[in-house]
């Protein structure tokens, strides 16, 4: 089986890797060729996570770059339609829901090629979010399902999806957690930001819902702020919301608190280690409400859905939304004791990888 195994941005890296693995374990089944979209490009978005996580240079690169929604999918769709026509796979594999997941998947479907998702089932029900209709369109189209937990199995379900599609296999993500994790206590990140194992806030924070109106943006950054008055609050900047710190004007953010310590994007197993030792995490991203489940650390998803609601159910995650007071209080609850047990979800045991290559083998 020929497979191209897509990534486009920072969190399928993560999903990709394992598989990566598992396919070059069995040559006689799978040839793998990893396409890279560059929807998430440079030294911190892309190549450090290649190097760290020892996925090797892309067989095919599109070098799409960043852009509007629309523009980014199309010119996805375009250029990766000419990379694969004289050389086609047999099988387009996606993983989770950014605008590459997508655009490669029309693609495929388009040319009678099979495609299969990483992450199908997902859904937080809110069609404000563009990573909702990636995953909702995928999922219609796609011919196979890996699914990380129970309830996006009956999402596909009620939508009418064919039992024959879906297949539940766990959390690839978890995966590279778990075979990364000997390492992530070899880097001194620690030490080299002067910080205690349980004594800061690690924040992340990139959704339009909370960094494009400028409201809501300062509303927020002054919560970051005033916790950092209890501990150090360190926050990897994404790049989108870096830029939306200077269009409104609120640089001051970078140097005016002591404890607000805002940095560039880091690698894999930095971020990770600070991940691990963390007091809380405050975020608003898919992966990390799943990581820190994992890892038993206390999360606050500022959001008002998610589209994993098992890290709820089940793990250490919950869902404070976008309200500052809210977001405040319950910070400071934590941080004085008042802790939500979690347990790891069913099949999230870093074998995700082989089931699905297992599943591909026994195809009819």
């Amino acid at each position: 089986m020929k497979v191209d195994l897509i990534v486009g941005a920072r969190p399928n890296y993560m999903k990709a890797a394992p598989l990566y693995r598992e396919f070059a374990r069995h040559p006689q089944q799978f040839e793998c060729r990893l396409v890279h979209t560059g929807q998430h490009y440079g030294e911190r978005m892309s190549k450090i996570f290649f190097d760290e996580l020892g996925l090797p240079k892309p067989d095919i690169y599109l070098g799409i770059g960043s852009g509007l929604h629309g523009e980014q999918t199309g010119r996805i769709m375009i250029e990766y339609e000419k990379a694969i026509l004289d050389n086609r796979p047999d099988l387009v594999l996606v993983a989770g829901d950014v605008n590459s997941t997508m655009a490669c998947s029309l693609v495929a479907v388009k040319l009678h090629i099979a495609v299969g998702h990483i992450e199908g089932g997902l859904r937080s029900r809110d069609w404000s979010m563009p990573e909702e209709i990636n995953r909702i369109v995928t999922d219609k189209i796609a011919d196979y399902l890996f699914t990380t937990c129970r309830d996006a199995d009956e999402n596909l379900a009620a939508e009418g999806i064919p039992s024959a599609k879906i297949h539940f296999v766990g959390n690839t993500m978890i995966d590279s957690l778990n075979y990364y994790l000997p390492h992530f206590d070899k880097k001194p990140i620690l030490g080299d930001k002067q910080l205690q194992p349980q004594g800061y806030i690690l924040v992340t924070m990139h959704r339009p819902s909370n960094v494009d109106a400028q409201q809501s943006f300062i509303r927020m950054f002054d919560v970051l702020a005033r916790l950092s008055e209890r501990l150090p609050v360190v926050f990897p900047i994404h790049p989108r919301t870096r830029k939306m710190l200077r269009e409104f004007g609120q640089e001051h953010y970078l140097s005016d608190f002591a404890n607000l310590r805002i940095c560039d994007p880091l690698g894999y197993l930095d971020f990770m280690k600070l991940q691990k030792e963390a007091a809380l995490v405050l975020t608003d991203s898919g992966g990390l409400q799943e990581e820190s489940t994992v890892l038993g650390v206390p999360c606050l998803t500022m959001r008002e859905n998610t589209e994993r609601p098992i890290t709820i159910w089940e793990g250490t995650n919950e869902l404070v939304g976008t309200d500052p007071e809210k977001i405040y209080r319950r910070s400071l609850a934590i941080l004085d004791g008042d802790r939500k047990d979690g347990k790891i979800p069913e099949l999230w045991d870093g074998h995700a990888a082989e089931r699905i290559a297992a599943i591909l083998m026994n195809r009819k």
